[in-house]
């Protein structure tokens, strides 16, 4: 190619320089910016310039013109203030000279007393200086200066006195003027006077006052548009020459020319016809181009259609590598129009060949890189050990192996900690995890359990604790003691490479994870061990979380079933099931109790601690212990909650006083004692759910009950209400985590609830089970307690009440009618004993209380005997000195009964004695 040194048939116009100026860095080009110390700022139009000559070529026009039309405007102005002061003096004379009624007024007796003041009023609106009527002497009849009538006036009045008008320009008492005198003719045409009048010509306004400023303006404009377009022209050529001058430029462009040239990297520009108009040395070289290259198509160079196409289309590309003979070439490909160039496109070109094995090097970098995020992301999202596991396989797989397993350590999976240090053989391991790209695959099954041969690469993981490499399976004879047959189906398989890795984590080994590869796959390598451990490493981490968590948490379950009921106790007032299911992560405070009463009363108790852990399960076993001994009592529902509510207020003090992080903030309670032989429920809650009550009928309803603050705030009293309920009817008492969840509100929950309750003739059982169907959650984040009680009624025939007079002789009446309702039931051979209990309690009633005594026997497992009264004193248990005549009949009635207690009613109290009928009596 000839080369045109200093200047390029392809730069018309200059719009394709859009480079620097070779030679210099950013900061060389910085420090030589028009700011800059090292560099005099160029003017933007220097006198010995073009653009400078041109703007003082235009400001002289400017001037010539603007000069040359003031000189016209000001002697045309002359010549119109002359012509309008004649005109408008001519009129002004000739209006007056020919008024009507001024002959007489001239022939009066003094005629300047009245013409004086009429002139005067017409010179002032015409805008004359002076009108002035004279006789034919010149004698002045009116003047503006009145000192002045009466004296001749100056001027020439000749020609007027032989009738014709007079024009002159005089320099008269009030200055440069123009006046004019016209004849005054009487009635025969005699000449009887003349009327002079004349202003100055100063005065006459001209168009000059109104074209100067527009000339003046006019100029000034111009003025500022050959300036403003002087400088845009000298910023354009600055901007596109980059401030340099006609030699900089020359300079300029001979080492653009020598560094196009001398580049290793290919510069082809096309035009918009797709013809060749420059191709550097480096880009004929690439492409093989001939020297006539220039001005030819490019679909006449010989090139490939795919670099032919891309040369000549104007498309953008970016390193877009194209195969052009044995070199792959990366192309860059801009079009050069998109600012406001000519049209065309400008290629660059650059041999990547050499560069292509380590850009495969890179991507496999970059492709491990990805790997180990993805697989710190993707293991350990649960606290579950099989879970972990899988989480490793389905990561590496098809991206880092063609099968992975995990074998772990049986310990591993209930949460136990193997043993720390090394292992002399490896240990019988259970493979927990396995994926792969095909199922028919002959390794061993996820959950088998297997021991590995002392030569096998699993067994050396165990014993030196060392990730082990074999990339070629077929040459590994020495683990074919492990199963010969199978080791052969391995092979027939298609596995050729295998990496095994120990999970280990704080110094325990748990377990090893292999990555296996097929003949299609190419063999495992060195340095893509260091990747399978890493992943490994991460998943020991997560797999040894897991196995803590799981150890903790059978601790914390085993701790919370210890402090469940084992079992229901026997009563006949309810139909009882049961549901409890802890959360699967963590344990929480829930729950609940069945207890038997006095009476045949049954009491239940659904609770919730706040919070979870270790520290709600042992608060839940307090308070579950508190109930029980509270329930002893026989206390009525609210009260048995006060006395909770005190207990969980000196919790939380003691638990502030040890400065203890896990803090009760309370707890939720609801208690219910139900009596079959009323059918009444008595209820309170603190802080609980409603209770729900399905009817016989299937109807289900929530009682409104007084909505007690919760346990351990001690700022509201609590209530209890009594709710009758139809034998046959189910309560069902449950906790917030049956139906509230992340995803469902509690509102909705209670909906769910109802819908699943309204079904009748269910067993307890039954609906325990349909409840748990209906609204148990995919993943269970709270303990959930249910509670299903199906009501039973005591038979009237087996309840025996009657009133007893407070007298002494009645006791006897008493054990009468005692004898005869025992003998109705059957029990003719307890009679003896009932007879002495109840004769002790009456007996007392009558000595130590008042008011009406009642006697109440109640036949259920046990025979019962009730002594009501008004008094609020109980009696107490005590030994009689050999002296006393009294204090052995509690001690009687203690030996005689199984069970005997108080209960206070709101009237007074009961005193109870509880018979068993399974056991000889007295």
């Amino acid at each position: 190619m000839a080369r045109k040194s200093g200047r390029f048939p392809w730069l018309p116009s200059g719009r394709w320089f859009t480079g620097r100026r070779p030679g210099r860095s950013r900061r060389a080009r910085s420090a030589a910016s028009p700011g800059s110390p090292g560099r005099r700022p160029r003017p933007l139009a220097s006198v010995h310039s073009v653009a400078g000559q041109l703007f003082l070529l235009q400001v002289l026009i400017v001037l010539l013109l603007v000069v040359a039309a003031v000189i016209t405007l000001l002697v045309q102005a002359r010549s119109d203030r002359f012509q309008g002061a004649r005109d408008r003096s001519l009129a002004a004379a000739e209006a007056f000279a020919h008024s009507p009624g001024l002959v007489e007024t001239l022939g009066g007796k003094d005629p300047s007393a009245v013409l004086q003041p009429r002139t005067e009023s017409a010179r002032k609106r015409g805008g004359l200086d002076f009108i002035v009527i004279m006789n034919r002497d010149g004698i002045r009849y009116t003047h503006p200066k009145p000192e002045l009538i009466g004296k001749r006036f100056v001027g020439t009045i000749k020609p007027s006195l032989n009738g014709k008008v007079t024009l002159e320009s005089v320099h008269g008492p009030l200055g440069h003027e123009v006046q004019a005198v016209v004849p005054v003719r009487d009635a025969r045409g005699k000449i009887v006077a003349l009327v002079s009048a004349g202003m100055r010509v100063s005065r006459v306004s001209s168009a000059i006052d109104r074209q100067l400023p527009v000339v003046l303006g006019t100029g000034a404009a111009a003025l500022g548009l050959a300036t403003a377009g002087t400088a845009l022209v000298s910023r354009r050529l600055q901007r596109q020459t980059h401030g340099l001058g006609p030699a900089e430029m020359t300079r300029m462009y001979e080492h653009h020319d020598a560094v196009l040239h001398a580049v290793r990297e290919g510069v082809i520009i096309v035009d918009a016809d797709g013809c060749v108009l420059l191709a550097n040395d480096e880009a004929r070289r690439l492409l093989d181009l001939a020297s006539d290259a220039e001005g030819r198509p490019v679909d006449e160079l010989g090139l490939s259609p795919q670099v032919a196409e891309l040369l000549g289309s104007r498309r953008a590309a970016t390193d877009e590598v194209l195969q052009v003979g044995d070199r792959l070439l990366a192309v860059n490909n801009r079009p050069t129009d998109r600012r406001g160039g000519p049209p065309g496109s400008v290629a660059t070109l650059r041999d990547s060949t050499e560069l292509l094995a380590l850009a495969g090097k890179a991507e496999a970098a970059q492709s491990r890189l990805r790997l180990l995020y993805d697989a710190s992301v993707a293991i350990g999202t649960t606290l579950d050990v099989r879970r972990t596991a899988e989480e490793l396989t389905q990561v590496a797989v098809g991206r880092f192996a063609d099968y992975v397993t995990v074998d772990l350590a049986e310990p591993v999976l209930s949460g136990e900690e193997p043993p720390q240090g090394a292992y002399q053989e490896a240990p019988e391991l259970r493979r927990v995890a396995l994926a792969g790209i095909r199922d028919d695959h002959p390794l061993y099954q996820a959950g088998e359990l297997h021991s590995f041969a002392g030569t096998t690469p699993m067994a050396m993981v165990f014993v030196t604790g060392e990730s082990v490499l074999v990339p070629d399976l077929q040459v590994a004879d020495h683990w074919r003691d492990q199963d010969p047959e199978r080791f052969q189906l391995v092979l027939s398989h298609g596995c050729q490479s295998l990496i095994t890795v120990p999970l280990q984590a704080r110094g325990v080994l748990m377990g090893v994870a292999n990555f296996w590869r097929i003949r299609e796959s190419t063999p495992f390598e060195e340095s893509e061990l260091s990747l399978a451990e890493e992943m490994a490493a991460r998943a020991a981490v997560c797999i040894d979380n897991a196995r803590r968590f799981t150890r903790e948490h059978a601790l914390a379950v085993t701790l919370q079933h210890s402090l469940l009921p084992r079992g229901l106790p026997e009563q006949n007032a309810l139909d009882i099931a049961h549901r409890y299911l802890p959360a699967q992560t963590g344990v929480g405070g829930d729950w609940f109790d069945v207890i038997p009463l006095p009476g045949t009363r049954v009491a239940l108790v659904v609770g919730d601690v706040v919070g979870h852990g270790l520290h709600a399960a042992a608060t839940m076993g307090r308070l579950r212990t508190a109930v029980q001994n509270f329930s002893t009592l026989d206390l009525p529902p609210d009260d048995l909650l006060s006395h909770l509510d005190e207990l969980i207020s000196r919790i939380d003090q003691e638990t502030a006083a040890a400065n203890e992080d896990a803090m009760v903030a309370g707890a939720t309670c609801l208690y219910a004692i139900y009596d079959p032989s009323s059918g009444v429920c008595s209820m309170s809650r603190a802080g609980h759910l409603l209770p729900a009550l399905v009817h016989p009928d299937g109807t289900v309803e929530f009682p409104e009950l007084p909505a007690g603050p919760p346990l351990g705030l001690g700022v509201l009293p609590f209530e209890s209400t009594d709710l009758p309920l139809p034998e046959g009817s189910s309560l069902v008492l449950y906790t917030d985590g049956l139906v509230e969840d992340r995803k469902r509100d509690i509102d909705t929950g209670l909906q769910l609830l109802a819908t699943a309750l309204a079904q009748p003739g269910r067993t307890p059982h039954e609906t325990c089970e349909a409840v748990l169907s209906a609204l148990l959650p995919d993943r269970q984040r709270d303990d959930i307690a249910l509670l299903v009680a199906r009501t039973r009624r005591l038979a009237p025939e087996r309840i025996a009440d009657r009133e007893v007079p407070s007298d002494p002789a009645a006791v006897a009446d008493a054990r009468a009618e005692i004898t005869r309702q025992l003998t109705q039931w059957g029990l003719a051979e307890a009679a003896f004993t009932t007879e002495l209990i109840v004769s002790e309690l009456i007996t007392n009633a009558i000595r130590h209380a008042t008011g009406p005594i009642r006697v109440r026997l109640l036949l259920d497992s046990t025979l019962i005997c009730e002594v009501s009264d008004t008094s609020s004193t109980a009696p107490h248990l005590r030994y009689a000195a050999a002296e006393d005549e009294g204090g052995r009949g509690l001690f009687l009635v203690a030996q005689l009964a199984q069970r005997w207690g108080t209960r206070y009613t709101p009237g007074g109290k009961i005193i109870w004695a509880e018979q068993a009928l399974d056991r000889p009596l007295l």
